[in-house]
């Protein structure tokens, strides 16, 4: 890995990044901008689906939204320790792909996987901008313009709502190639994520942040600091 990425989405799941920002990741890529993926486990504790399944429903979101480079760095599920080693390897990840901007999950959130990870992403950006700090490949320190983080279950109140509408179709098709985790007809054991009424909700939130904002659908974010401008990277004339 060694391009520059334009947005960098961590999830701690497979499937994170596309509940949360899949309509986000799918725009900024039909727009030409370049969009990574950095999961940090397999989900191999998932009630439903297999590891090799997750691998193959990823990659198939992935070429759905258009997404650029899409990592695995194999953490242990439900092991997001934020470990000196973990923290080191995600900060490596920051420095070769060298993102404008980086996305991550909101630290409330009823999974503690996801809060992990918010924490460990806001390690690792403050980590890959120290020139001293040391990482494997010997690769120099990278500060990023703008963190953002986004919803997976829990809800806040928004600091920047992006329309979604005209991708919102593709995120759907995106969230539909998890079948192992949202078609209650693939699963072997009933979850609250292939209940009749998830993607249903997941869509009905996206249209009330799109309603806030005049739109039919939208995907809200917060802000890690002051906002610097109206969209996540300005299109240059």
């Amino acid at each position: 890995m060694n391009e520059s990425i334009d947005i960098l989405a961590f999830g701690a799941h497979p499937d994170d990044a596309e509940i949360g920002i899949g309509g986000i990741l799918a725009k900024h890529a039909e727009n030409g901008f370049s969009v990574a993926v950095c999961h940090l486990t397999e989900a191999e504790l998932s009630s439903n689906g297999t590891v090799e399944r997750r691998r193959e429903e990823a990659k198939a979101a992935a070429e759905i939204l258009g997404i650029t480079r899409s990592i695995q760095l194999g953490f242990p599920d439900r092991g997001l320790r934020g470990s000196e080693e973990q923290i080191l390897k995600m900060t490596q990840v920051i420095r070769q792909l060298k993102p404008r901007v980086v996305l991550a999950p909101y630290w409330e959130d009823r999974h503690p996987d996801h809060v992990a990870c918010s924490r460990m992403v806001k390690e690792a950006v403050f980590d890959a901008a120290i020139r001293m700090k040391q990482t494997p490949g010997g690769e120099s320190a990278h500060r990023v313009d703008q963190v953002f983080y986004y919803f997976i279950n829990n809800v806040h109140k928004a600091d920047l709502i992006v329309d979604v509408t005209d991708v919102y179709e593709r995120k759907q098709q995106a969230l539909l190639a998890y079948k192992s985790q949202f078609d209650p007809n693939e699963g072997e054991v009933k979850t609250p994520l292939n209940s009749p009424t998830y993607l249903a909700m997941i869509r009905g939130r996206d249209q009330l942040w799109g309603h806030q904002i005049g739109a039919l659908y939208g995907e809200a974010l917060v802000s890690a600091g002051p906002l610097k401008q109206t969209l996540l990277i300005p299109q240059e004339k």
